[in-house]
């Protein structure tokens, strides 16, 4: 099992900057990459950004791309997102997640932080 406990939302303005952390615990060792996913209130939940453990390889959104960054860091188990240029439209639950293996489903999830943007 492998449990993420994520951290670091909150309440900023268009424009300002926030960073999320995702601490995995467990059994780790037994997971290929990490993900950042939201969803907003009424909206399907929807994929960010993912990075891979032993590369640091990155995917991301195509709305976040530019204005978001996935990094990792393999000592402390930990993935972070660094979210600048924040738009009211970002606003949503952030859940990080973990994948077994490059092509399958993320089958642990973190609890979620809320992430709001006032225009």
């Amino acid at each position: 099992q492998v449990q993420l406990v994520e951290s670091g939302g909150g309440l900023v303005q268009t424009g300002g900057s926030l960073r999320l952390s995702c601490v995995a615990s467990g059994r780790t060792s037994s997971t290929y990459g990490m993900g950042w996913f939201r969803q907003a209130p009424g909206k399907e939940r929807e994929f960010v950004a993912s990075i891979t453990w032993s590369d640091g390889s990155t995917t991301y959104a195509g709305s976040v791309k530019g204005r978001f960054t996935i990094s990792r860091d393999n000592i402390k188990n930990t993935v972070s997102l660094q979210m600048n240029s924040l738009k009211p439209e970002d606003t949503a639950v952030y859940s990080c997640a973990a994948k077994a293996v490059r092509v399958g489903p993320y089958s642990y999830w973190g609890q979620g932080t809320q992430v709001t943007v006032s225009s």
